[in-house]
């Protein structure tokens, strides 16, 4: 099960990073601070991730 949620953070992080370059690319300021904003959730499931390896071992 937690290879299924890291395997989800790995894709929000590579689908935030290229709504960011899309946005960059056309200009278009909303769809960059989706990206951003993609990134910034798949870190932050791959860091609960990494904590509970920490305590599981």
């Amino acid at each position: 099960m937690a290879e299924k949620k890291k395997t989800r953070a790995k894709m929000e992080q590579a689908k935030g990073k290229a709504k960011e370059a899309a946005g960059r690319a056309v200009g278009n300021e909303r769809l960059t601070t989706e990206g951003r904003a993609e990134q910034a959730k798949g870190d932050a499931r791959q860091a609960k991730e990494k904590t509970k390896d920490v305590f599981r071992h």
